[in-house]
């Protein structure tokens, strides 16, 4: 169930918190549970005065784990509920972020990437968390993880963030980095948002199932304690009743379940932008603020002579496979500059599945991959494949 949220645009200079904060209230944010961390404090201290105005609430808990606790419960009684952290912070959140995935819990976790390992560095930029949003809690389970590349489209992923979460009954993972989150732009504001809502019971109380196995995968979510719903949560395994089960059958399906109710869908949500890829030769697979510095250094390897063209995913998890694949099919190299040791150049290269070379390049000094160092990995590319055209 979807409405539209209205108001006049409006035009701004905000950061990339400031926006993920106004991108929460616009998408029907009603609590927040955080701890506050560097460098996305200023997401908290925002909606520490957007919420109350609005008659949300907004509670500063004592840890992080304690956050994602908060925001779990506050969800079940039917609130449309957000936390922010970074590196540390985000380790922390682990365990309840399983609890949330295996509950089937909406909510959004918002991580401002920071330097790591540990404490790391609180004040410089990173993406060493890309595949701990995946794999960061055991299991098998399936995650939606969105990462925006300026203020604008994160206050837009911020309420796709939401609608996704409603919509498949899962946690959803917004994933900035410190550039991102701190740069300052003008943004023009859209005066209508889409706004999704969860599916309700489909039975009364007393033959309502919480965990029942629908076509879609996406169990009806009643309001805890309202109306007469009450339902048991847990994180062991369970059946459509919600309490826990040893049968491997009900084990079994469920296990698949959470996962394919996000996989079968991956269309719906994966989303990535196209630069240039029509004659591409060489391809730039980049995400989050290095995108910003890979579209610049495209267009300058453009206007010397060479054909090189940019793939950005607003969607890392889904990873989007196909397309890569689709496009390492037609280009002769994919670059893929990051602010990690190949996290998700290790997704590229397995997505290619050897139709073409992978070359990765890593920074992890604390500074932003810059557009020279691209276009210099674009020039050697074309050089390489050059060579290797030659008889």
């Amino acid at each position: 169930m979807s409405d539209t949220a209205a108001s006049g645009p409006r035009t701004q200079v905000l950061s990339g918190n400031e926006a993920c904060a106004l991108g929460a209230m616009a998408a029907g944010l009603t609590f927040y549970g955080g701890y506050p961390i560097t460098p996305s404090s200023e997401i908290a201290e925002d909606l520490s005065e957007l919420l109350p105005k609005a008659g949300g609430v907004f509670i500063q808990m004592e840890d992080e784990i304690a956050a994602m606790g908060a925001i779990i419960g506050a969800s079940l009684a039917g609130a449309k509920s957000m936390t922010a952290t970074s590196g540390p912070g985000f380790s922390l959140k682990q365990e309840n972020l399983g609890f949330a995935c295996m509950a089937e819990v909406p909510c959004v976790v918002v991580n401002v990437q920071r330097g790591g390992p540990s404490t790391g560095l609180p004040t410089m930029p990173a993406q060493g968390d890309v595949q701990q949003a995946r794999w960061g809690t055991h299991g098998d389970h399936a995650i939606i993880a969105l990462a925006p590349h300026s203020v604008a489209e994160t206050f837009d992923l911020t309420v796709r963030a939401f609608n996704l979460a409603e919509t498949f009954r899962t946690p959803v993972i917004l994933l900035l980095d410190e550039i991102i989150g701190h740069v300052n732009e003008k943004v023009r504001l859209p005066g209508k948002v889409e706004i999704v809502h969860r599916k309700g019971p489909d039975a009364p109380p007393g033959r309502y199932l919480p965990y029942r196995h629908t076509e879609d995968g996406v169990p009806p979510m009643a309001i805890y304690g309202r109306d007469g719903y009450r339902f048991h949560v847990t994180g062991l395994a369970h059946d459509q009743t919600g309490f826990p089960t040893n049968n491997p059958k009900e084990i079994d399906l469920l296990n698949r379940r959470l996962v394919w109710k996000i996989e079968r869908r991956r269309d719906e949500i994966v989303d990535v932008a196209r630069e240039r890829c029509d004659d591409a030769e060489i391809l730039v697979f980049a995400y989050g603020s290095v995108a910003r510095a890979a579209h610049q250094a495209v267009r300058e390897a453009r206007e010397a002579g060479i054909a090189a063209g940019l793939l950005r995913p607003r969607t890392l998890w889904p990873f989007p496979d196909r397309e890569v694949r689709e496009l390492a099919g037609k280009v002769r190299t994919i670059v893929v500059p990051e602010m990690n040791l190949g996290q998700m150049a290790h997704e590229v290269e397995w997505a290619a599945r050897g139709a073409c070379p992978v070359v990765a390049f890593g920074r992890v000094d604390g500074l932003p991959v810059t557009p020279a160092q691209i276009l210099e990995l674009i020039r050697k590319a074309a050089q390489d494949a050059g060579r290797e055209a030659r008889p």
